[in-house]
C-alpha cells in the first residue's frame, strides 16, 4: 500500500518549508545534502521537524495547503 507525506522542515534559524511527498526519508535526505538547488538548499533548511501520512494524496494536498494558509495568515498578522 502506497502512503503519502506532508512533512515541514526547519532551519537553525527557523525558517519554515512544507512539502509532500511519497517517501518522507529519501526526500528529507535530499534536503540535507542539496540534491536539488532552490529554497531549502539556500536557507539550510534540513531538519525534519513534524509529518503526517495520508493514504490518498488529494488528502495530503489538502493538509499541505491548510498548513501554508496557517503559516501565511500567521505571518500577516505579526505585521
Amino acid at each position: 500500500m502506497r502512503h503519502f507525506y506532508v512533512y515541514i522542515l526547519s532551519s537553525k534559524s527557523r525558517v519554515l518549508y512544507t512539502g509532500i511527498t511519497d517517501d518522507v526519508y529519501r526526500r528529507t535526505w535530499e534536503h540535507k545534502n542539496d540534491v536539488r538547488p532552490g529554497f531549502t538548499s539556500d536557507y539550510k533548511v534540513h531538519r525534519l521537524v513534524y509529518y503526517e501520512t495520508f493514504k490518498y494524496v488529494d488528502n495530503a494536498i489538502a493538509r499541505e495547503k491548510s498548513i501554508i494558509r496557517m503559516a501565511a495568515a500567521k505571518e500577516n498578522c505579526a505585521d
